[in-house]
């Protein structure tokens, strides 16, 4: 299984709210390991691979998760809690 992360950059050059929150969410659950790939949609670049990710998959929101499952398969997860009770809490807790 491969995750990536899309989270959206401000016109400013900072993370948005909702995508900081996520991030710090990802690092106290000590989840941020088991992401593969984080990919930007920067405001100030219609063309970053972030924005290319969530027009390939319809989402119009960030941040957001796609899980690429080993038999080919891809999830979209677009809220974070879902995320975490579908994909990262079955994986366990990594260990140290």
């Amino acid at each position: 299984m491969r995750i990536t992360l899309v989270k959206k950059v401000l016109a400013d050059g900072q993370d948005c709210r909702k995508c900081r929150d996520v991030m710090e969410r990802l690092e106290r659950g000590d989840h941020l390991g088991r992401i593969d790939r984080i990919l930007v949609a920067d405001e100030r670049n219609p063309g970053s691979a972030g924005w290319m990710v969530a027009q390939h998959y319809g989402v119009e929101s960030a941040p957001f998760f796609v899980v690429h499952h080993d038999d080919g398969s891809e999830q979209v997860y677009t809220v974070f809690l879902a995320f975490v009770r579908d994909v990262l809490e079955p994986l366990g807790r990594p260990s140290p």
